[in-house]
């Protein structure tokens, strides 16, 4: 790489951080004109919005932005060179328009590179903080409660909780159905049942299970059994939030379990 080269790949950049930083303080201005009254509404403490919420917002939207401030840095910085006869010289030196393109691709291709590698491994944790914050003080869920949710386990099993807290990690008035084909082979009804972090298992507590084969039934009642769902707290979440603090292969495996259920 020659000098010009470097020249140039360092008014690029250089444009780029100071278009980035005026972005930053018009996103936070903006913002915080909006989401004044909800600071003060919920009494969101000033580090908490400074070290959780901005500094998971401030990276969402700059990586959003990212392509318009490439845009306008390329615009601004070139213009700037044109305006002082610095693109003239290097084209009438023996420069092709090719060659002088080289830095730019570089440069491009290094902020692509950044870009990508916060995308998708940053920005999901930042906005994991983020949402945190804004779940408690900007749009707080009075209820946090799912109900009626129906759910296809797998190919022969379904299962319809009435109601689910999300705080309590507790279902409410649990069916259980396994089918073999149409044939509804065995229900288990619950009256409730409990996450267990620990066993990582679900405790089904007053339940009764009915088995069926053919014109036999028989009938099993329990006060409390420990037992293997494929399904977690996390299915069951209120916030449409959720899904922008999750990584790819989290939202993967989210994908391939929402096309079952």
């Amino acid at each position: 790489m020659k000098i010009i080269d470097w020249y140039i790949i360092k008014k690029y950049l250089g444009t780029y951080v100071f278009t980035m930083a005026i972005f930053t303080v018009v996103i936070v201005i903006f913002d915080i004109s909006e989401k004044l009254d909800d600071f003060m509404e919920h009494h969101a403490p000033l580090s908490k919005i400074v070290f959780e919420y901005y500094a998971g917002t401030i990276p969402f939207y700059l990586n959003m932005l990212s392509p318009l401030i490439n845009f306008i840095a390329v615009i601004f910085f070139t213009a700037k060179m044109a305006d002082q006869t610095e693109i003239v010289p290097i084209l009438s030196g023996g420069a092709s328009f090719r060659r002088f393109l080289y830095p730019y691709f570089l440069s491009s291709l290094a902020i692509f590179m950044v870009s990508l590698t916060f995308n998708l491994f940053i920005i999901p944790k930042t906005n994991r903080i983020k949402n945190a914050f804004s779940n408690i003080y900007i749009n707080p869920k009075e209820n946090n409660s799912k109900m009626e949710t129906h759910m296809q386990l797998d190919k022969n099993s379904y299962v319809y909780i009435q109601n689910f807290d999300n705080q309590l990690k507790t279902g409410y008035n649990l069916v259980l159905e396994k089918f073999k084909g149409d044939e509804l082979k065995e229900k288990l009804v619950a009256e409730r049942v409990v996450w267990d972090s620990v066993k990582l298992k679900w405790q089904i507590m007053n339940y009764s299970v009915r088995k069926i084969d053919g014109l036999k039934e028989s009938m099993i009642s329990g006060t409390q059994k420990d037992t293997v769902l494929d399904m977690r707290p996390k299915d069951f979440e209120i916030y449409d939030n959720v899904y922008e603090a999750m990584g790819t292969a989290e939202l993967n495996e989210r994908i391939s379990k929402e096309k079952v259920r």
